[in-house]
């Protein structure tokens, strides 16, 4: 009977919007879903280890680019959103939500470094009729063997007196169309009641809640969901280069594949794969399965080719420049993005980095325009955003297209540049240039004077400028 109150009180706290909910990391995912519980009538404690993060949205200011700071300073000045680094504020709240990096290290095994941490400091806070949910993509288990323990060293009842619940983020950082509140969210408890009361507390604030059997099933959902992306990214990325050898272009290929109405689903290449996702998820659950002693080799297979990309870019940049009578060593190359993917900020594991460096590795001298990062910094060193003028463009012995944003102006590119490596597909079915626009396939030739219909963007790769072009090989 005291259990069942314990639960009906926290429900009954959670649908008056009574209920102090915190959140745990304050970046891509936390800010997002805290202005969420805070647009939803709840007073929200976020709670961050960065001073200069905690300080900027106390002003009502965001870091993040899906939040609007209009949003942030709309709820700071209610009173309903509160930024601390005060972790004795987590005593307060009656659920928490944990939203932390999860990184990889360099050995490609999991950093669970700040998970632990978030873990002991909820333990340390932790108190009867408390809902904790791990948002932080992990790998299967790390609820029943991280945070369960830690809480049932405090005296905590999981199901009885306190909630533990594991529910995977799925936020895609600058996507117009799908965000925080209209994404479905799955969740998964230790018990049934782990589950109604997480249920409950995501109901109010999200369109749609998905439960699971176990926090173990959360988990694998959205392993499953990015190692289904990165193998089939993986795919095609090898299907360019088969396409490339047999002097096919890929885009074509895929343009006809994607009109069958049933049973392929399109994909299309591109320079590398990046975020915090794609390149590091499906090795959380590679790093479980070796555990269990076995092998799980289609991802193996699939992070072998898609960390090859930006090599396959720098050849074609070498062997179009060869074709022209110079060196890498000594062109000037100007690359045309950096972010992982358009339209956004983020340069969490963009491809975009390995380009550069294996770039300035050869010895060109490599400047760089993405008009979302002005500042680039990468182990120690610094560059800085140029303006895309006319002199930059046609000053460029090549012009390295590695992130197709929609602010950069590609028709000036097209009319400018002598020489563009295209790995985006941005050019390369646009008509004439001046440019000479090298990919990694060729380029279809018209039918009957109609061009081919234009391929989507997404995370594509280029086709090289005819036939007859040098054909550079990539190493695998």
């Amino acid at each position: 009977m005291a259990a069942q109150l314990v639960k009906s009180r926290l429900l009954r706290r959670i649908a008056d919007r009574e209920a102090t909910s915190g959140v745990i990391g304050l970046g891509y995912v936390g800010l997002p879903l805290a202005m969420e519980l805070a647009d939803a009538g709840f007073h929200v404690i976020g709670y961050d280890v960065s001073d200069a993060v905690v300080r900027r949205l106390m002003r009502g200011e965001s870091h993040i680019q899906d939040v609007p700071s209009r949003q942030v300073a709309k709820h700071v000045k209610a009173g309903r959103f509160i930024a601390t680094t005060d972790e004795a504020r987590l005593a307060d709240c009656d659920t928490i939500s944990i939203a932390v990096p999860t990184p990889l290290a360099k050995t490609r095994d999991p950093d669970m470094s700040y998970v632990i941490a978030a873990a002991e400091a909820v333990a340390r806070r932790a108190r009867p009729g408390m809902l904790v949910v791990l948002e932080s993509t992990t790998y299967p288990g790390t609820t029943r063997d991280v945070l369960q323990p830690r809480l049932e060293a405090r005296g905590l009842t999981l199901g009885v007196d306190a909630f533990l619940a594991f529910s995977p983020e799925r936020v895609d950082p600058g996507n117009p169309t799908w965000n925080t509140k209209n994404t479905p969210k799955v969740l998964g408890g230790i018990t049934p009641a782990c589950t109604e009361v997480a249920t409950a507390l995501y109901e109010s604030c999200i369109d749609r809640v998905v439960p699971v059997s176990s926090p173990e099933a959360a988990e694998l959902v959205k392993l499953l969901e990015n190692t289904f992306r990165s193998v089939n990214i993986g795919l095609v990325n090898e299907m360019a280069i088969v396409c490339d050898r047999l002097g096919v272009d890929v885009f074509e290929v895929i343009d006809a594949a994607a009109t069958k109405p049933f049973g392929f689903m399109r994909f299309t290449p591109g320079p590398g794969i990046g975020g915090h996702c794609i390149p590091l998820d499906p090795h959380y659950l590679a790093w479980k399965m070796r555990t269990l002693n076995y092998k799980t080799r289609f991802i193996d297979l699939a992070s072998e080719i898609n960390s090859a990309m930006p090599d396959v870019v720098v050849r074609k940049v070498a062997d179009a420049l060869n074709d022209e009578g110079k060196s890498v060593r000594g062109s000037r190359v100007l690359v045309l993005g950096v972010a992982y993917k358009k339209d956004i900020d983020d340069m969490r594991e963009s491809p975009a980095l390995d380009v550069i460096r294996l770039l300035q590795e050869r010895g060109a001298a490599v400047s760089y325009h993405d008009p979302h990062v002005p500042v680039l910094r990468e182990d120690g060193h610094e560059m800085q955003s140029v303006a895309l003028s006319d002199a930059a463009i046609r000053g460029a012995d090549a012009v390295v297209v590695v992130t197709d944003h929609a602010a950069i102006d590609w028709k000036r590119v097209a009319a400018n540049a002598s020489l563009v490596v295209d790995s985006r597909n941005v050019l390369g079915r646009s008509g004439p240039t001046r440019a000479r626009v090298v990919g990694l396939t060729p380029r279809a030739t018209s039918l009957a004077g109609v061009p081919p219909k234009p391929a989507a963007t997404a995370d594509q790769p280029r086709r090289r400028s005819s036939p007859g072009a040098s054909r550079g090989r990539a190493k695998r």
